[in-house]
């Protein structure tokens, strides 16, 4: 396996991260994860626009330009031939010694990248069976659209739910509905989809921003409106979105059956319309 080790491709064994790292040491920097069709990268400068907008948000100062981290990701995936993927990317503010809390002067510290892809195919058998989630409380931070290395409460929400026998877990906050524990979540309700809308609370979604797209070109209603908790209970359908995820509906929330037990027919609509976007742009999908 080859790695993007800052500007450089070189073999995994030759990687080194330092002690003093403030990734290591504080989970101080932002990733990314980009799919893989057919060898090319899908909505990769949607990905790198967010990455940006994070690194502004925290401060940190980002050591190459788009085209130059672009260009350097190509040649990672075309090194790698993995067709069907998932790539993923890090940037930790760097190396700051003696360690120290306090934001290190960004003329002294440079950012420290890493990127690694591996295999990964669509999710068939979630897509057409569907998934289940336990309601957890959403006790993340308040900064939950920079998509920062920090995932403690993330891991722990969906561990949470794995103990309780469920696939995933949607989260609550207030009593509204944010999202899953590492995707964006979907209401439909007499025939329009409600989502959490863009802020601190939520990651702003590629995937996410790509289906209101695909709504409004079906005329499919889409209000970017947070839900209550109750209204999980309501729903006629119920999805999770995202990079990797693409489109999964949900079939099961608690002891509660979603809409019919099964995945339903605007979920099965959106889903088709973003394979065929996947299609147009990267070629036709072997699945």
């Amino acid at each position: 396996m080859h790695i993007l080790w800052n500007d450089q491709i070189v073999k995994r064994e030759e990687v080194k991260i330092d002690i003093e790292d403030r990734g290591y040491q504080y989970g101080d920097g932002l990733y990314e994860v980009v799919r893989v069709y057919n060898g090319r990268l899908y909505m990769v400068e949607e990905h790198l626009t967010r990455l940006w907008s994070g690194a502004e948000k925290i401060r940190m100062h980002l050591p190459f330009t788009k085209e130059e981290l672009t260009a350097n990701l190509k040649k990672l995936v075309k090194l790698e031939g993995i067709n069907e993927g998932k790539l993923y990317f890090q940037i930790t503010r760097g190396i700051d010694s003696p360690r120290n809390h306090a934001l290190p002067n960004p003329d002294k510290v440079k950012g420290v990248l890493t990127a690694n892809i591996s295999s990964y195919e669509r999710p068939l058998k979630k897509m057409e069976e569907g998934i289940t989630v336990a309601v957890v409380p959403d006790t993340r931070w308040l900064h939950c659209d920079i998509k920062s290395l920090s995932l403690m409460g993330n891991i722990l929400s969906l561990d949470e739910a794995r103990r309780q026998g469920f696939d995933d877990a949607v989260l609550v906050r207030d009593g509204k509905v944010t999202e899953a524990s590492a995707a964006n979540f979907w209401v439909v309700k007499d025939g329009t989809v409600y989502t959490h809308p863009d802020g601190n609370l939520v990651l702003p979604g590629i995937t996410k921003m790509n289906i209101i797209e695909l709504a409004k070109e079906l005329n499919i209603p889409v209000k970017e409106e947070a839900v209550c908790e109750e209204d999980l209970f309501t729903a006629d359908e119920c999805f999770v979105s995202g990079s990797l995820t693409e489109i999964v509906p949900v079939v099961k929330i608690n002891e509660h059956i979603v809409g019919t037990g099964k995945p339903g027919k605007i979920t099965k609509q959106l889903l088709n319309a973003y394979i065929k976007g996947v299609d147009a742009v990267c070629g036709t999908s072997k699945h």
